[in-house]
């Protein structure tokens, strides 16, 4: 490490440093069962792999924690110069697989071979010395450094006892104009989109010489020209002979984007298939096990009476910089209101302060006509607002809790789960039960913490919890983000339930899909204010995406999303995962 980097940025370097190199740990909602196998699907794979032409191979890996079998058998072989994408529910095993192969877990039992040559991977430095790179899902960036002094962390050229900028900016260059990743190599991190500081992830891995990248969920929250240019940069990098694996949650891009699949299922491989012949819904079938409706159906809304009311909110911090400026909007009941925005524009301070978490400095919120400010988040959730936070691990639960304790924070003063001076266990264990039951939380064990839980099941009960209140207003933050398809179906068909019982909904999703197909109507923020509404039958990606990054749209240039732009909609609809 440089002097330069270590004397400037030591505390933050150290903990990114730490995180991008040791795993946090591992979460799983499936249950031990004895081992079965799967060498039917590792046969073919076996057959295939004596060709030269695969990068990678892992054949039956098998990975335990504890009593939990991670991976069973996994076997796949990735095609070199290709894009192949592994899918799955949660907890199905897609990234304790990619975390094998990159060194950050060990398997208990099987293989991976190289360009045909059987490897031992036993760190993430293995992992990079091999020529392999992962772009982690969130960035491991350090955002007061220089593009530059990112990419070259922990493997800088030096001259005497400091830091080589002048070559390693020259090399950097170098490498973003050879692969199509335009960067300024001097701006820093904290001052660029997340689709640049994407490309600046990326070209970690390549100035390490990474022939093989894997990328975690890389499209989870970029605008849709962002996806369209990260698609371009990835196309390029397979044609440049390098190759690439995707886990995804959107089906639709893994057909547009895709050379091969691999689809997980509790822990085993239930198929390995060319993307040529695969469809969205035979996909979420080998998936889920059974048929997955990939798209929301719901009736026209039929709103009533104005439920929240936002009078000229604003929020400035202690610089004077405002997160939120004048916003004014209504949401009745009966209807869903979607808030587009690239995150950090706004959207999770506003989400906060209606339920009580901050205080606006400006501006008043009603419910029902009648101010709400002064009440703190307990007071605001018995007037029947339900809150579903966009973080479940920091705001939503308590992991080491268990379910049945879990699913009573908010209500848990009240009767009759308060007693006169203890809870009453008895009733707070019915209750849940009665919610792990109906919202089909796996496994159904009210006595296990909740960080035993996959992403989906942690969000079920959260979901769960929120909506057994009968609330009046509903703030969703980013409902689907970690959950797979069956739990996303699941979640939306519940909100819609919700809407058509006279709730109204408050919307904020990251995904533009689920914004546009959930709603009854979009307003769209940018930096802290609303720059406009929009219908969501009838504005397309392109134009509200543009909104969404500070553009407008020119008089009468609305258009309409055609046939084929709905249907790509619905199929994109789909629910997110590990």
């Amino acid at each position: 490490m440089t002097l330069l980097i270590l004397f400037r940025h030591l505390d933050i370097l150290t903990c990114k440093i730490a995180s991008s190199h040791f795993p946090i740990g591992h979460q799983s909602s499936m249950i031990t069962r004895p081992r079965s196998s799967s060498r039917g699907v590792s046969a073919d794979i076996h057959a295939m792999s004596e060709d030269p032409k695969y990068a990678v191979e892992m054949r039956d890996v098998t990975k335990r924690f504890g009593e939990v079998l991670a991976n069973d058998s996994v076997s796949l072989a990735v095609a070199a110069r290709s894009i192949h994408a592994i899918i799955g529910e949660n907890g199905a095993g897609k990234s304790t697989a990619m975390n094998i192969l990159y060194g950050f877990y060990t398997a208990d039992e099987g293989e991976i071979l190289l360009d045909g040559e059987k490897r031992s991977i036993n760190s993430p430095r293995d992992a990079i010395r091999l020529g392999l790179g992962m772009v982690h899902q969130h960035f491991m960036l350090v955002e007061p450094l220089t593009v530059t002094e990112n990419i070259v962390l922990g493997a800088e050229p030096v001259a005497g006892l400091s830091l080589d900028y002048k070559r390693a900016r020259s090399r950097v260059r170098e490498i973003s104009e050879q692969y199509g990743l335009r960067i300024d190599p001097d701006a820093r991190v904290e001052h660029l989109s997340v689709g640049q500081q994407q490309r600046v992830e990326i070209l970690k891995t390549l100035y390490r010489g990474a022939r093989l990248l894997i990328l975690d969920e890389p499209t989870a929250v970029l605008t849709p020209q962002e996806v369209d240019e990260i698609f371009a940069i990835l196309r390029g990098l397979r044609e440049q002979g390098k190759t690439i694996i995707i886990i995804t949650h959107k089906l639709s891009e893994v057909l547009e984007l895709s050379d091969n699949i691999t689809v997980m299922r509790d822990g085993r491989v239930v198929g390995n298939l060319s993307t040529a012949g695969a469809t969205a819904s035979g996909l979420a079938r080998m998936m889920v096990g059974r048929e997955v409706l990939l798209r929301v159906e719901k009736q026209e809304a039929q709103a009533g009476a104005s439920v929240l009311e936002v009078r000229s909110l604003s929020l400035r911090g202690k610089a004077g910089n405002a997160s939120l400026e004048e916003l004014s909007f209504h949401v009745r009941a009966g209807e869903i209101l979607g808030i587009a925005g690239v995150e950090g524009n706004g959207q999770t301070e506003l989400i906060e302060i209606i339920a009580g978490l901050r205080a606006q400095t400006a501006g008043e919120i009603l419910l029902e006509g009648r101010p709400i400010d002064r009440l703190n988040p307990h007071e605001r959730k018995r007037r029947g607002i339900a809150h579903i936070p966009e973080d479940r691990h920091r705001r939503g639960l308590v992991l080491p809790f268990d379910l049945a304790d879990n699913s009573i924070l908010g209500v848990h003063q009240d009767a009759p789960i308060s007693g006169a001076l203890l809870l009453n266990r008895k009733v707070i264990e019915e209750r849940a039960k009665r919610l792990v039951r109906q919202y089909d939380v796996r496994p159904p064990n009210i006595a296990l913490a909740a960080r035993a839980l996959s992403g989906g099941n942690q969000q079920k009960l959260i979901v769960a919890r929120e909506f057994d209140i009968n609330p009046k207003l509903i703030l969703v933050a980013q409902p689907t983000r970690g959950v797979d398809i069956g739990a996303t179906e699941f979640i939306h068909r519940k909100l819609v339930e919700l809407r058509d019982e006279g709730a109204a909904v408050l919307l904020v999703s990251a995904e533009l899909d689920e914004v546009l197909n959930l709603s009854d109507r979009v307003i769209v923020i940018f930096e802290g204010r609303i720059v406009g509404e929009v219908d969501p039958k009838s504005v397309t990606e392109e134009e509200i995406g543009l909104m969404m990054t500070g553009g407008r749209k020119e008089a009468g240039e609305r258009g309409s999303r055609g046939p084929e732009e709905q249907e790509s909609g619905e199929r994109r609809s789909e629910g997110a995962e590990e």
